[in-house]
């Protein structure tokens, strides 16, 4: 069985949404809710987990255990790093690292054993590739961004690079697919709380179409 792990309940709504569930037909679990699906043929689950990385790897570890998976396609949304992409765009990275398991102050932001390559020699077609960073925390303020930025890191979420390596550690296939909901604001245009504020509206904004993107023209290929 396949599992298609969503953090947040934006996320989340919208794949209900898109596949024409509702609450009372999910099954409930540790860490919220999930169902199951059929698509090209292979039994998938569906499955939320809330979000930061410690939700992101219990819910995993919970799900690979209990229903024996054999891939996990991580699905969501994330901030824009690199500057030459933009809002709604799409990607599939092929590595992913966590970057607050460190003291930045006199190590590497990034080290190697918080580093997870995926292979995606097997997936054939044009898409987006780069580094996803995870930390336990959003990108929002202008000198995590620029930090980033300088550490080449393409796009940035709280989970998926935390699920890239407990999956790693089970010995089970994580593939990340991500879209673009919206980029950090330069904090010296605006005050940090306006900046903060027009940040959370894009992407409530962003959300469902970015998961209506994936759903309609990347998770088929990665199934």
């Amino acid at each position: 069985m396949i599992g298609i792990s969503i953090a947040t309940k934006w996320e989340w709504d919208a794949t209900l949404e898109y596949y024409g569930m509702n609450l009372e037909q999910c099954e409930r679990y540790p860490y919220g809710e999930f169902f199951f699906y059929s698509i090209c043929g292979k039994e998938v689950v569906f499955y939320s987990t809330g979000v930061r990385k410690v939700n992101g790897i219990g819910a995993n570890q919970y799900m690979i255990s209990k229903y024996n998976l054999e891939k996990v396609i991580v699905v969501g949304t994330c901030a824009g790093i690199d500057d030459k992409y933009q809002n709604l765009d799409i990607f599939v990275p092929n590595k992913a690292v966590q970057y607050d398991c460190t003291v930045k102050e006199i190590e590497p932001l990034i080290k190697s054993s918080f580093i997870v390559d995926i292979d995606l020699s097997k997936y054939e077609g044009n898409y987006n590739t780069g580094v996803i960073g995870t930390a336990d925390k959003a990108v929002v303020m202008w000198k995590d961004y620029l930090e980033l930025k300088e550490n080449s890191i393409t796009i940035a979420d709280t989970e998926a690079g935390a699920i890239a390596y407990i999956c790693k550690k089970n010995g089970v296939e994580c593939i990340i697919i991500k879209g673009i909901s919206d980029f950090p604001t330069d904090e010296k245009f605006s005050t940090k709380e306006q900046s903060n504020e027009e940040q959370i509206n894009v992407y409530l904004e962003n959300t469902p179409k970015v998961m209506n993107k994936i759903f309609e023209n990347y998770l088929e290929r990665f199934i």
